[in-house]
């Protein structure tokens, strides 16, 4: 029986042993009844409390605590999932571009570091029924960072890496009945870590969930759900493929919307015609139903699946991105999965939170930047709308940063042309492409983020084509490195400024162009955001970009005195560190949208542009399908902060186009300044908010003037109404209107000044301006002093 070899941890061309196929993240369930309550008998979870061992290294992990005679039982415990720094051991550690290594041991890429390379150990006793004993027995690990060894009852198993995709074995041969033990080895960083350099807190341990699952005699291993459109989208082809385990027996397939079925079909494999289907988009979410239920030679039910099934064209046609026929503009932002609590194990109701934040502020895409994400963020923007760059695991960028810097030469790049990076960032692919390939929120694949380029980031694009010729694939490395132009379907930058890019586009007419990272949020920060919203308009293939980032990385901490606070980089005194350049979010670590910025982009990203004058609103709907007249429309009309009027106007404006309305009232008789506002409401409730909801408004400021204000040269000049009662109150005699000169009064204590509609006072005691008049209003309360301190920002 072969044993496990630290040596292939060490090794980029040895990556995985006896890791099951990777396949689609489909539930399923013994019956009907089961699969309506999300619960299945099928899997059992192994979260909860495990015995753990933490070392610094492997030099002084414990070697034979996998054998079954070894007995764990008094180890300490620790939480599964949970990165083990949030648990009290290591310490959490950030760095943005820098590997976490350097500087502190000399190694190459491929090579690992050896003094301090944390190893932690686990185990988990658990029973196995007797009705148990002769079915198939699994176990899946949804997230493990970096690389893992598994025994089973003194067996090696297998051993895996890739951080961000599930590991599946076999443990059937090893498994008993009534007590197993399960034994996982953690490696902090593997030879695979040379591609794991993203922007963010470097953790390690079982950070995902963990499960045992059995399948029934015949079981759909794999299942592929393409849907297809005609050119003209008036008929669908629904394609079904599965990969089954064990012989015989039959499927029974049928796909209905809202309870009304469309089609029924049976077999393992279907191609089946859907007749004006509707279609996805993130404006409308139609989902169908595809339900399947598989049954034996006999016809007895032995595993129900229930899928969501979206029907959607994305293309580029004549050099323009277009989903459903249309051209399409991405108001995205980038999304690390995060939390203050459990760092990248949020919970399902922080993540819901997330979309629910989106969809609320107009945001329409999202970046899974720069690793696929848990399972359940894909289902949620299945069913909120959420348009999705699926990004592969990859990133080198304290590599790539040494080539673009002219230290090291091109070849020095990872995975670059180094062929023994090849066949582990093949799998990585797969591995994506195999659990996410059935949502019909992603829209394109990503190769990954900043590693510069090479043969194997185009080896890479070829087999995401090669798996999925219905999807666009994305990498913005083709920007510094021209050798691979077909890497991406698209041209993709960061941070270019809007003057840069038109000029780009000038020259680069093959493609569309995004900006998969853009408006830095870090601080005080996207305010010069809406050049680049009106470059959509100017521009036909600029289609969008997305902000960098969602989420402030920052972790709950207890100060001294046991108060909490949010700790950034350096608060753990780690070091290397980049400090506070993990929070860049739009919300904070909390998920509090922070109000400036979430207002300047909400206001930015809405689909509804609105243009208010002092007679009639111009409308200028950018939804791709969807009309002004489902949503309310109101004209509010407003002066110092008072309400006069609120009226209801009746808009259909059809998707991309724009229309005129005349306001149902006018405020030109009103004396000052006021403003009339015309917004848009949820005119239903929605899965995303209830009914009244404001998605986008304009708004227009006007005024009327009364009185006169002495001008300094004896002229009239209109005055604000604001301040003409004030004047009225002053006396009006001799030192005001006829006045064109300065006077000045000089006191024992005190120096005034004198103009045509103005006064001044400054105090020899006190060295300074202690009172200004205008118009008869004192302006000052205290006198002036010079502030030489800000409030710190950052970007």
């Amino acid at each position: 029986m072969r044993e496990f070899c630290y040596e292939i941890v060490k090794n980029p061309e040895i990556f995985k042993e006896n890791v099951l196929p990777a396949h689609s993240d489909h539930r399923f369930y013994a019956t009907e009844e089961e699969g309506k309550e999300g619960k299945s008998r099928f899997c059992s979870s192994l979260n909860g409390l495990w015995k753990f061992h933490y070392a610094r290294n492997y030099a002084t992990a414990p070697k034979d605590f996998w054998r079954e005679e070894f007995d764990c039982r008094n180890w300490e415990e620790i939480r599964v999932p949970a990165h083990i720094q949030l648990e009290g051991y290591d310490q959490p550690a950030y760095t943005n571009i820098q590997y976490p290594w350097d500087g502190i041991e000399a190694i190459e890429p491929g090579q690992i570091p050896q003094d301090f390379n944390p190893v932690a150990s686990y185990v988990k006793y658990f029973d196995l029924p007797e009705e148990k004993k002769d079915e198939p027995l699994f176990i899946s690990f949804q997230g493990v960072e970096s690389g893992f060894a598994l025994w089973l009852n003194g067996s090696y198993v297998g051993y895996s890496e890739d951080s961000f995709t599930p590991s599946d074995f076999d443990l059937t041969p090893f498994a008993r009945q009534g007590e197993n033990k399960i034994a996982v080895q953690v490696f902090k960083w593997t030879a695979g870590s040379w591609c794991e350099d993203q922007d963010f807190y470097r953790f390690s341990g079982i950070f995902r969930d963990v499960f045992l699952y059995t399948v029934p005699k015949v079981h759909v291993y794999d299942l592929k759900i393409r849907p297809l459109l005609q050119e003209n989208l008036s008929q669908g082809l629904l394609e079904v493929r599965m990969q089954m385990r064990g012989e015989g027996g039959s499927a029974l397939c049928t796909l209905s919307f809202c309870g009304k079925e469309v089609l029924r079909a049976e077999g393992f494999s279907f191609s089946e015609k859907v007749e004006r289907p509707l279609l996805w988009s993130a404006e409308q979410p139609n989902l169908y139903d595809l339900d399947i239920r598989v049954v034996d030679k006999e016809g007895a039910l032995k595993e129900v699946i229930r899928e969501k099934v979206g029907f959607r064209r994305i293309e580029i046609k004549d050099g323009l991105m277009r989903l459903n026929g249309k051209r399409l503009v991405f108001h995205g932002v980038n999304r690390h999965e995060f939390s203050c609590n459990h760092g990248r194990t949020p919970s399902e109701e922080e993540v819901l939170q997330d979309v629910l934040t989106m969809k609320r502020n107009n945001i329409n895409a999202v970046r899974t930047s720069h690793y696929p994400n848990a399972s359940y963020l894909y289902r949620l923007c299945d069913e909120y709308g959420i348009y999705m760059i699926a990004e592969n695991n990859l990133e080198s960028h304290g590599v790539w940063d040494q080539v673009a810097r002219g230290l090291r030469p091109e070849s020095f790049a990872v995975p670059g042309d180094r062929q023994e990076y090849r066949e582990m960032m093949l799998d990585r692919v797969n591995s994506c492409y195999q659990r996410d390939k059935n949502h019909p929120s992603i829209l394109f694949w990503s190769d990954g983020n900043e590693s510069y380029s090479g043969a194997v980031v185009q080896a890479m694009t070829d087999r995401f084509k090669e798996l999925d010729p219905d999807r666009l694939v994305h990498y913005e490395g083709i920007a510094h490195d021209a050798r691979y132009p077909e890497v991406s379907d698209v041209y993709s930058q960061m941070y270019t400024p809007v003057k840069q890019v038109r000029e780009f586009l000038k020259t680069h007419t093959g493609k569309p162009f995004l900006l998969c990272e853009f408006t830095h949020s870090m601080g005080n920060s996207n305010g010069g955001m809406y050049q680049y919203i009106d470059l959509e308009e100017k521009e036909p293939r600029y289609q969008g970009g997305f902000i960098w980032d969602f989420v402030d990385q920052a972790l709950l901490a207890k100060n001294r005195y046991g108060e909490e606070y949010l700790a950034y980089g350096g608060d753990f005194s780690e070091c290397p560190t980049d400090y506070d350049f993990s929070c860049n979010g739009i919300v904070d670590a909390r998920r509090r949208p922070y109000a400036g910025k979430m207002q300047e982009i909400k206001y930015l990203y809405q689909n509804l542009r609105v243009h208010v004058t002092e007679d009639d609103v111009r409308i200028m709907n950018k939804n791709l399908f969807t009309g002004t007249g489902e949503y309310d429309c109101f004209c509010t009309l407003e002066q110092e902060g008072r309400v006069l009027k609120k009226e209801k106007l009746s808009t259909d404006v059809a998707p991309l186009q724009e229309s005129v309305y005349p306001l149902p009232f006018s405020g030109k008789e009103l004396k000052g300044e006021y403003s009339i506002t015309v917004s848009f409401h949820l005119k239903e409730d929605l899965s995303w908010e209830k009914k009244g909801y404001e998605v986008a408004y304009g708004q227009g400021v006007f005024g009327t003037f009364a009185g006169k204000l002495p001008s300094p040269t004896g002229a009239d000049e209109e005055m604000p109404f604001s301040a003409r009662t004030s004047v009225e109150k002053e006396d009006s005699g001799a030192g005001w209107a006829g006045e064109k000169k300065l006077t000045v009064i000089r006191g024992s204590l005190n120096l005034g000044v004198r103009g045509a509609h103005f006064s001044a006072l400054f105090s020899y005691l006190n060295g300074g301006l202690v009172s200004y008049r205008y118009g008869g209003r004192e302006l000052i309360q205290v006198m002036p002093r010079p502030n030489f301190w800000r409030a710190p920002t950052q970007n």
